[in-house]
């Protein structure tokens, strides 16, 4: 998928602090490489940053109870809704049985990417 301004990703930083934990506890990178090469992502224009405030930790505990969601994915998915985001592409097979999450007035759709 190539970036631009009408084709943009979102991250939060659950996301950034998560993949960081993969990445060097998982795959063993070293600590610096992994920390620049997500500084990178950060930096990136077509990158939207999405903070985590008051708001969406209520959303995120009403989603964890309402889904039987641990805190982390109850936290990235109402970091999505809140902002809007409305595809989020994971891996994770519990996440992708859901298909879709909503919340309100919106809603955000689960997708695996490698099968897209």
């Amino acid at each position: 998928m190539r970036l631009s301004s009408r084709n943009t990703i979102a991250v939060n930083p659950t996301i950034i602090h998560e993949t960081y934990h993969t990445l060097v506890y998982g795959q063993k990178w070293v600590p610096t490489f992994a920390k620049d090469r997500l500084q990178l992502i950060l930096r990136h224009p077509h990158v939207e940053f999405h903070n985590q405030t008051k708001i969406v930790s209520n959303v995120a505990l009403n989603l964890a109870v309402r889904f039987s969601l641990g805190g982390r994915d109850a936290l990235i998915l109402a970091n999505y809704l809140v902002n809007r985001v409305s595809r989020m592409f994971t891996h994770d097979s519990e996440l992708l049985k859901m298909r879709k999450v909503t919340w309100r007035d919106q809603s955000l759709r689960l997708e695996d990417p490698l099968t897209k």
